[in-house]
This record gives C-alpha cells, structure tokens and sequence, in this order.
C-alpha cells in the first residue's frame, strides 16, 4: 500500500511542476527574449506569461532603462598638452528596436567607448587647452551626433553626452593658476596706482584750495588791521588831545608785544628766539623801522631823479720834454 501511494503522488506531481514551469514574470522597463529550439519566437513585455515547457526557453532580457557609460580618454591639445577627459554618455534600448540591441551587438558598452575615443582624440588635437574648456559643449554634441548615427543601427538611442571632466597635467594647471594669479595681481596694483593717483591729485587739489582760502583769508585779515588801525588812530587823535599818529603807533607796538609775549608764554614748546624786549627799546626798534622805511623812500627817490650820463673827452698825455744834459748848459 506504501508503495503504490508514492507512485500515485509522484505522477501527480510530474504535470504540476511542468505546469508550474511553463509561467514566467518579466519586470517593468524589461523585456524578456523568448526562444524555441533556439530560434527567436516573440518578445515578453512586462507582466505573466506562459511558455511551453522545456519547448521554450528565456534567452534573455533586456533593460529599457537609461544607462550612464562614462569613458576616460587621455588625449593631446594643439599647444601640445596632454590632458585626461571623461565623457559621460546616456544611452538606452529602443522599444522598437529590441530584436536589433540583443541580436545584432554583444557589447554595447564597447562599441560606444570606441566611437567616444574616436571623436575626442579627433577633435581635441585641433584645440587649444584654453579653448577646450571654453568648447566641451561642442565636442560633447560631436559625440552625441557621432555614436547615435551609428548606434541606432543596432537599437540603442543616446540620450545625452556630457564632457564631466578635463584634467590636464598638474605641472600645466599650477602654471595656469600662476598665471592667472599673475594676472590679478597686475589688475591690482593697477587698480591700486590709478586708487593713489587719484588720493594725490585730490589731495593737491585740496591743498591748492585750502592755501587759496588761507591767502585770502590773511589778506583779508590784513586788510581789517590796515582798516582797524584807520580808525583806532582816528578815534585816538579825536579822543586824546594834542596826540599824534606816532603816539598810537607805538601804543599799537606796544600792545602787539605784550601779546605776543602772551602767546609765547602759552606754549610749552617753543623754539623762538627773543631779542631785547625792555620797554625802553621798544621805542627804539620802532625808530628804527622808520629810519629804515624813510631810507629805503629817499634812496628811491634819489634813484629816480639821476642826472643821465655825460660823455667824458679824455685827451691823450703830453709826450715828455727831453731832459737836458746838466754838462751842455
């Protein structure tokens, strides 16, 4: 009885695993490639499906997604420079084309970096370092252009490619920067000289300005003296009696030597020299600084009325008489 109920289950279970066998799932954004005997039959969107067992086969399945290849292709500009670039291309199966992606090419990864080293090392020769950075766009599109005119023959489409990196010699990029650091601080000290030329005429100007006003202000200042004077001696003649302008010009001395001996006193450091200050000599520097003004008016006046120059006749000297011999008289 043992015996004959495991045979019972076991032919039971024969069609239950084959049945089990003969479903299969296939993911979102996956194609699954179905074979009979080795021969292509048809393709398996996403979803349940069903095979005949040990008849039909899953050779394969294939991604929808976008795929990132990223190529490093050491390359030489025209200014003979070696640098290291890393392309970076987006690809992808097309949904119409699925048969060609899986049938025709085997290594899409290969063939995509070969036109990559193929482009750049065609392009970039032709470049100078500067302008590669400046044109990476544009050899990024020459990629972009290039792969996908190929590619497509074999069901894969490019999405995008993109120039991430350009990395030259790290002797070449410390002289860049040297360079550029150079060059800033040219633009600098520059900008710095033309900043102290402008201080300087600015200050040159102010200090024009403010020596015109001080000239200015000091004649005018001598003018309310001259006009102050006037009217003090005025006043003075007026006020006192008998007196005259002598009189106030030595009261004026006087006070102006009183304060400037106050103003002196009033500084703690000073180099001033003082010449004999007495009361007494007070009258006398004052005479003689009019001794001096009516010299220097008569010496003048002397000058202007100069009689003009006579001319002199000099006539020659008398030849000497012959002396006579004492012997001969």
């Amino acid at each position: 009885m043992e015996v004959f109920a495991f045979l019972v289950l076991a032919a039971l279970a024969v069609p239950v695993g084959l049945v089990l066998m003969s479903f299969f799932t296939v993911e979102q954004q996956t194609t699954a490639i179905v074979q009979r005997f080795g021969k292509f039959v048809r393709i398996a969107p996403p979803g349940l499906h069903f095979k005949i067992p040990v008849i039909d086969q899953i050779a394969g399945r294939v991604n929808l997604r976008v795929r990132q290849l990223e190529v490093k292709v050491e390359t030489k500009t025209e200014d003979n420079v070696f640098a290291h670039m890393t392309v970076s291309v987006q690809y992808f199966v097309v949904a119409e084309k699925i048969y060609e992606a899986f049938y025709k090419l085997s290594n899409p990864e290969g063939q995509i970096t070969a036109f990559v080293f193929d482009v750049v090392r065609a392009r970039v020769p032709k470049m100078k370092l500067d302008d590669l950075f400046e044109k990476k766009d544009e050899i990024a599109n020459a990629v972009k252009e290039e792969i996908a005119h190929v590619m497509d023959e074999f069901g894969y489409g490019i999405f995008k490619a993109l120039v991430t990196d350009i990395d030259p010699d790290h002797k070449v990029k410390e002289a860049m920067n040297e360079i550029n650091s150079s060059m800033r601080l040219r633009y600098a000290a520059t900008e710095k000289g033309e900043a102290d030329r402008i201080l300087k005429v600015k200050a040159a100007e102010a200090d024009a300005q403010s020596k015109a006003l001080q000239g200015k202000g000091i004649a005018d200042q001598r003018k309310a003296i001259v006009d102050g004077l006037r009217v003090s001696v005025e006043d003075f003649r007026t006020g006192v009696p008998g007196s005259t302008a002598q009189d106030v010009m030595n009261l004026v001395l006087m006070t102006q030597y009183f304060d400037t001996l106050k103003e002196l006193g009033q500084t703690s450091h000073t180099n001033t020299i003082l010449i004999p200050h007495s009361p007494g000599y007070l009258t006398d520097l004052g005479e003689q600084m009019r001794t001096a003004m009516m010299t220097a008016s008569a010496v003048n006046g002397a000058v202007g009325h100069l009689p003009a120059k006579r001319e002199v006749s000099v006539s020659p000297p008398h030849p000497p008489e012959p002396t006579r011999d004492p012997e001969t008289l």
